[in-house]
């Protein structure tokens, strides 16, 4: 059985305004969603900033989003690394803290070969109970897990049950179910190919869209799911200007000017990232008018 089914939103960690974390507007933000018909959070992924999280801040935002969920929705904690010991820590870490799967990344700069990924990712499974889904975004981390490696760790290691694709390629995509005989869990990792993934068995989308627009990601995928394919398309071709723009510079620096502009009040971004240039955050707020959003 599938962790979750439909729209996941890889939700932003919001921060004070001297970058301490704020837990406040974070259950806040995970009320939301829930009440906008979010069916999973994904909490500490890259949309999250993990990568400038502290270990401890990593563990507390995890276990604060167990508790503000409330076994409403399946929590999904990201516990990638470089460093195959901090995967494993990471993972034993949102396992203990009542998550209810991991999301864990290819090492990133490294560029780990096919062989050391399958060894990289048996050793975490091993030392853990939790549902595993690989996370393949090599734009972002040089590294391709390939669906020869996809389907060899689905076959050898139980625990290990998904993709989150986000390779932009689909034949790729496709090639990975064909290998996995169309069981594996796969999510799209990018918003503009939600509907196109679920069309060769993808389960739903981890969404950066969905911070923005939770209650029409969700009925992209349930509409799809439903049948009303004409919903569903128009939902995403609705949608891409605005995708766009939300990828306009690096996330997650357009997804949190977004929900500031939004009044979300979410706070600003740990260096190095930094605020949105001008003109791109005025095509940002043109958009999300165009949307419906401001």
């Amino acid at each position: 059985m599938a962790i979750f089914t439909g729209s996941g939103v890889a939700i932003i960690t919001p921060f004070k305004e001297n970058s301490e974390v704020n837990y406040d507007k974070l259950e806040e933000l995970i009320n939301e969603q829930i009440d906008q018909g979010t069916d999973c959070i994904i909490i500490a992924g890259t949309t999250g900033e993990s990568s400038t999280l502290s270990m401890e801040e990593h563990h507390k935002v995890i276990e604060a989003a167990v508790e503000f969920t409330g076994h409403r929705i399946p929590v999904v904690a990201g516990t990638g690394s470089n460093c195959t010991a901090t995967a494993v820590r990471l993972t034993k870490e949102a396992e203990e803290a009542g998550a209810d799967g991991a999301l864990i990344v290819t090492p990133y700069y490294n560029k780990a070969t096919q062989k050391g990924l399958v060894a990289h990712y048996s050793q975490i499974a091993d030392a853990t109970k939790l549902p595993i889904i690989l996370y393949n975004v090599p734009g972002r981390t040089g590294c391709n897990i390939l669906p020869e490696t996809v389907a060899e760790l689905f076959r050898t290691k139980e625990n290990i049950v998904g993709l989150k694709e986000a390779t932009g390629n689909l034949a790729q995509a496709s090639k990975t179910m064909y290998l996995t005989d169309g069981k594996l869990d796969l999510y799209s990792g990018e918003d503009a190919l939600v509907l196109p993934l679920m069309s060769i068995g993808a389960k739903g989308v981890i969404s950066v869209w969905a911070n923005v627009a939770p209650t029409k990601v969700h009925q992209l995928c349930q509409s799809f799911l439903d049948g009303d394919l004409a919903t569903a398309q128009k939902l995403q071709r609705e949608a891409l200007p605005l995708i766009d723009a939300l990828f306009s510079e690096v996330n997650p620096i357009p997804v949190k000017a977004a929900l500031n502009l939004m009044g979300k009040k979410v706070g600003s971004l740990r260096a190095p990232l930094g605020e949105m240039e001008e003109k791109n955050r005025e095509k940002l707020a043109d958009e999300m008018k165009a949307y419906g959003l401001l």
